[in-house]
């Protein structure tokens, strides 16, 4: 896990500059630093900055160079040791153990192809000295970030937008309708396209290449595309198989020449990792979990019952003992995303990953993708009735467990109709749950027609890839990679693992999700690893705390701040109706929708007063 960033035109640059742009990269990569830069046609200058996780000498630090090829990469490349003894084979020869070396390597053997073989996160630039071309790659999933910005005379790129802003030096305009967006919509709105919250800076596209020539003709290529293919395979079957699959995709991210830690909630996903890693594997693991004291956000008894019966240790975090340090820590995060942090959850990892750094470890491993690939979201059941609606006995027996299991335990009234997707399947109100209350708040009626990608004419599948692509694990990715990267920790997710993902989209709706259960093939894996509470719990709690955990709203200066008029916050916000809001605040147990709200208000206005 590294930082790069670089430029192609005509921009002059001194050292000063470059220097000054590598310290700001430092805490990406703070065990080495380097730059090259090249007098063509064009200027090209390449940044980098190391976290050191493979191959701990100075022998695989960047710009790594080879027969012309320069490459600066940020992320890793789980399957590089099959990767380099292919190479072997075909007569190449290597200087280090790490899994830079074996990129630049199979580029030289394979060109622009080179990433289909790549199991890992990566974003990387090649400058290729030969052909006078620059090649960018991002990763299928999107786990690691790469920005651009182009004006007439330059492209610039990054791990982070800072980068970009302090090679170019230019003040960029915010993002009026993205915020806006995150306001009122809600997180799921924002990743919908490669936008950023500062206007003409942009995100590369996941599963994209890139070429730039000294002309600055850009061409892009899409490598890889999800299809749905599903296939009559037996449950045995797909059970053995999806075992096999987290197996080793588990097994060749906990690849390191540093500590490896676990985050560990209580819910199947996490549990599921940390009991393989310990029970199939042999590893002596340690994880590490989040406590809040709000029940409705609380997996404590989950994670002791693991803990317990895994003989792994566990380091318990109360969310509630960083109250006192909510706003100078929310202002550090909006510094470091370059954005308003999203919501509570990715602001309250900031708080895990602070502890795990501070245990001395470097790669930790979580469950992100579960959700999306194996169903793990209540309106996921909705979605499925609709596809086995034509099944009239399979469907009134799931329908019946849902109404004795879950319908009970959902708090989001608007999850509670069995039937929303089967009365008209087009209609994705749910997505943006309770934003017609919250969009009374702004200060301009606007209207965003819903955008969905199609991948398939099955509702649920193309739901869950739209989550995995487009509006959920991105927004997990980007935050995950700003909160480790702040603490110098690599992040890894075994659940998004191209062979798994291909796997899972050949195994029917009825797999995933049966008699009142999520997650079914999960659940059954777990039945080998986990005790009885854990894989039988229908609770989907979710990585989340409740905002009053964070935030004393009793306080008169916490409000004074909150309703400070000159704040630019109420260019959107109505200041009168959420004055009103503010003053009638339920003393206990504020409701989800408005917790989501006010994190979001307090986010956003820090990241507007401060940038």
């Amino acid at each position: 896990m590294c930082g790069i960033a670089g430029f192609i035109g005509t921009k002059n640059i001194n050292f000063y500059e470059i220097n000054k742009t590598l310290n700001i990269m430092h805490h990406r990569g703070p065990d080495a630093k380097g730059y090259k830069f090249f007098r063509e046609k064009k200027n090209i200058c390449l940044l980098h900055t190391r976290l050191k996780i493979l191959d701990l000498s100075d022998n695989a630090n960047q710009p790594y160079t080879f027969d012309g090829l320069n490459l600066v990469f940020n992320g890793e490349i789980y399957n590089f040791k099959e990767l380099r003894k292919d190479l072997l084979k075909k007569g190449y020869n290597f200087k280090t153990s790490s899994d830079t070396e074996v990129l630049l390597k199979s580029f030289h053997c394979y060109g622009q192809n080179c990433v289909k073989r790549f199991e890992g996160m990566w974003s990387f630039a090649i400058w290729d000295n030969k052909n006078k071309k620059l090649f960018l790659s991002r990763d299928r999933f999107g786990e690691k970030p790469l920005y651009y910005f182009r004006n007439f005379e330059n492209i610039y790129f990054g791990s982070e937008i800072k980068f970009i802003k302090s090679l170019h030096k230019n003040i960029f305009k915010k993002n009026d309708l993205l915020i806006r967006k995150n306001l009122f919509l809600g997180f799921k709105s924002i990743q919908k396209s490669n936008e950023t919250f500062f206007k003409g800076i942009y995100s590369v596209p996941n599963s994209t290449n890139i070429v730039i020539d000294l002309n600055l003709n850009v061409s892009r290529k899409n490598y890889y595309k999800p299809k749905l293919d599903i296939k009559k395979y037996s449950y045995d079957k797909v059970l053995y198989e999806t075992e096999k699959l987290i197996c080793k995709s588990l097994s060749i991210r906990l690849r390191s020449d540093v500590p490896v830690a676990f985050c560990l909630s209580g819910g199947i996903d996490s549990s599921l990792l940390a009991a393989i890693a310990k029970k199939k594997l042999k590893k002596d693991i340690n994880t590490f979990t989040l406590i809040d004291k709000d029940n409705r956000y609380s997996e404590k008894n989950n994670v002791d019952v693991i803990s317990k019966y895994l003989n792994c240790q566990n380091t318990q975090v109360d969310i509630s003992k960083n109250k006192k340090n909510f706003f100078n820590n929310l202002n550090e995060l909006n510094q470091i995303n370059d954005s308003p942090v999203s919501v509570i959850s990715y602001y309250i990892q900031s708080i895990l990953t602070k502890h795990i750094s501070k245990k001395g470890y470097k790669v930790s491993i979580n469950g992100v993708g579960a959700d999306e690939i194996f169903s793990g979201y209540y309106e996921h059941y909705l979605t499925f009735f609709h596809s086995i609606s034509k099944k009239r006995k399979q469907y009134k027996e799931n329908v019946k467990y849902w109404k004795k299991f879950i319908k009970p335990i959902v708090r989001n009234t608007l999850l509670k109709n069995d039937l929303f997707y089967l009365k008209n399947k087009n209609d994705r109100s749910l997505i943006f749950d309770h934003s017609k209350m919250l969009k009374k708040f702004s200060t301009e009626n606007f209207s965003i027609p819903f955008e969905e990608k199609f991948f398939t004419k099955n509702l649920m599948r193309n739901r869950m890839l739209n989550e995995l692509f487009y509006e959920i694990v991105p927004n997990i990715l980007r935050h995950d990679d700003i909160n480790h990267m702040k603490y110098g920790i690599e992040n890894r997710s075994p659940f998004l693992d191209k062979s798994l993902l291909n796997y899972s989209l050949k195994i029917k709706n009825e797999y995933l999700i049966n008699k009142g259960f999520q997650k079914v093939i999960l659940r059954d894996i777990a039945k080998k690893y986990l005790p009885s509470s854990i894989y039988n719990d229908r609770r989907k709690v979710g990585f989340n705390a409740a905002i009053e955990s964070l935030v004393n709203f009793k306080d008169n200066k916490t409000l004074n701040y909150m309703l400070s008029k000159n704040s630019q916050i109420f260019d959107y916000v109505d200041y009168q109706k959420f004055y009103i809001f503010l003053k009638n605040l339920p003393k206990r147990s504020i409701p989800n929708h408005y917790s989501k709200f006010l994190f979001s208000f307090l986010s956003t206005k820090n990241f507007l007063e401060k940038q």
